[in-house]
């Protein structure tokens, strides 16, 4: 899963997603299906989880929703940029020294200055995604799905926090729920092709396994 994090890096049982039921296992750490729910839903759904004056990111989201977009990377860049931008230099700083620590694998380090983050700024959601990579990243999939949740709540357009989540449900063999996500991602993010790859290797598997 490392991987594919850059996708969605600003910078990894069965139930329906649109009727937030069931739950959600790996191994013995139980994770709340309302959080799962919850963290696609705010896309699926529309809901308006949290209302912010975010005009300039918004507008490059409605111009990447543009399935006919031709400098989509460019577009890409720019909301990935801005999502980085929390408006507070401290919390800026601890973003940077977080997603450093992250990349040289020091795991505690990151630990430390990305929680000081979202403790400092509950309300920069690129924060809470990037404590997401660094539990994926450690297979810590229950933690890394809350901070999904906190993400999309304050970002319901996230297609890296959506891509993310659908990443950690395949691998739990939640092959449905999986695909919910990534074409909650690929609705916002058409153009993507590692997003599409995505989508269409789950929705083989899954015909694979009708047959």
């Amino acid at each position: 899963m490392a991987e594919l994090f850059p996708l969605f890096a600003a910078s990894s049982h069965k139930s329906d997603l649109v009727s937030c039921e069931g739950n959600a296992t790996l191994q013995t750490m139980t994770i709340p299906s309302r959080i799962i729910n919850f963290a696609v839903t705010s896309v699926i759904c529309g809901f308006p989880v949290v209302a912010s004056a975010q005009s300039t990111v918004d507008d490059f989201l409605d111009r990447l929703a543009n399935p006919e977009l031709r400098n989509w990377e460019v577009v890409e860049e720019e909301v990935y940029q801005r999502w980085q931008i929390s408006g507070s230099a401290s919390a800026d700083y601890l973003l940077r020294r977080g997603l450093e620590a992250l990349e040289a694998q020091d795991y505690d380090d990151a630990y430390d200055h990305l929680t000081a983050l979202t403790d400092h700024a509950p309300d920069f959601a690129e924060g809470w995604h990037a404590r997401a990579r660094l539990f994926a990243e450690q297979q810590m999939y229950g933690p890394a799905i809350a901070d999904l949740q906190r993400t999309l709540a304050l970002e319901p357009r996230h297609f890296g926090a959506l891509v993310a989540l659908g990443l950690m449900l395949e691998d739990m063999g939640d092959a449905d729920r999986a695909r919910e996500a990534f074409q909650a991602a690929h609705d916002l993010h058409p153009n993507q092709p590692d997003i599409q790859r995505l989508l269409n290797q789950v929705e083989v598997a899954e015909e694979g396994e009708a047959l």
